[in-house]
C-alpha cells in the first residue's frame, strides 16, 4: 500500500502517464489528489503542501483521460469543503487543543495581519480570496470559528468558495492540453515546484534571521 502510494506519488511528480494511465493505479490518483487538498485544507502544518498545484495537475490528467474529470472534480470540491469545516471546528476548540495554539504561533506575522484584514474587509466572502492564498487557506476558517457564533452561514460560503476554486484550477489545467505537450509539462512541474521553493527560501531566511539575532545578543553580553 505505502510502495504504491510512493509510486503515484513520483508518477505524478514526473507526469509519468505510462504509470498513470495504468488502470490498477486510478483509485490511489484519486486517493493521492484528494488527500492532499484536504490535509492543506484542514491543518495548518500541512500549507507547504503545493495545492493550487495539484488541483492545475489534476485538470491536466483528466485532459489526458487519466482520470475522469466530474469526479475528480466532485471528490476535490468535498475535500476542499470539509477541510474548511474541520479547521473551522479547530477554532471553535482551540481552548481545549493547546497543540492548535501552537499552530498559530508559527504562522509568519504577515499572514496573521492577512487574515484580520480579510475578516474586517470582507467578512465571510474572505474565504473566496483565502481559497487562492497558501497558509491563509486553512488559517482563515480556523479564526472565524474563533469569532463567529452563526455557522450556517459559514459552512454554505466554504462550499461555495470551494466549488469555485476547484472548477476554476481545474478549468486552467485542463486548458493546459491544448498546450504542445513538452510546454504543458514543464509549466506544470513548475507550478508544482513553486510553493516548495517558497518554503525552502522562507525556512532559509528564518533560520538566518534566528541565527542573525543570536549573534547580535552574544556580541551584546
Amino acid at each position: 500500500m505505502f510502495d504504491s502510494f510512493i509510486s503515484i506519488l513520483t508518477a505524478l511528480w514526473q507526469q509519468d502517464f505510462t504509470i498513470l494511465q495504468n488502470p490498477a493505479s486510478m483509485t490511489m490518483i484519486y486517493f493521492c489528489l484528494i488527500l492532499f487538498i484536504w490535509l492543506e485544507s484542514a491543518f495548518i502544518p500541512a500549507a507547504p503542501l503545493p495545492c493550487d498545484s495539484v488541483v492545475i495537475l489534476a485538470g491536466s490528467l483528466a485532459a489526458a483521460n487519466v482520470i475522469s474529470y466530474p469526479v475528480i472534480v466532485a471528490g476535490l470540491i468535498m475535500a476542499a469543503a470539509i477541510g474548511s469545516q474541520l479547521a473551522f471546528l479547530q477554532g471553535r476548540w482551540l481552548h481545549k487543543f493547546p497543540t492548535i495554539q501552537k499552530w498559530i504561533n508559527a504562522v509568519p506575522a504577515h499572514r496573521l495581519q492577512t487574515v484580520d484584514s480579510l475578516l474586517t474587509k470582507h467578512g465571510l466572502i474572505a474565504l473566496f480570496v483565502a481559497r487562492f492564498i497558501p497558509v491563509v487557506r486553512p488559517l482563515l476558517p480556523l479564526m472565524m470559528g474563533l469569532r463567529m457564533q452563526q455557522t450556517s452561514r459559514f459552512h454554505y460560503f466554504a462550499w461555495m468558495s470551494a466549488i469555485i476554486w476547484i472548477l476554476l484550477l481545474t478549468g486552467f489545467g485542463y486548458s493546459l492540453s491544448f498546450l504542445p505537450e513538452k510546454l504543458s509539462k514543464y509549466i506544470t512541474m513548475a507550478l508544482m515546484a513553486a510553493p516548495v521553493i517558497t518554503l525552502v527560501i522562507a525556512v532559509c531566511s528564518f533560520i538566518s534571521g534566528y541565527c542573525l539575532k543570536r549573534y547580535r545578543r552574544k556580541k551584546i553580553c
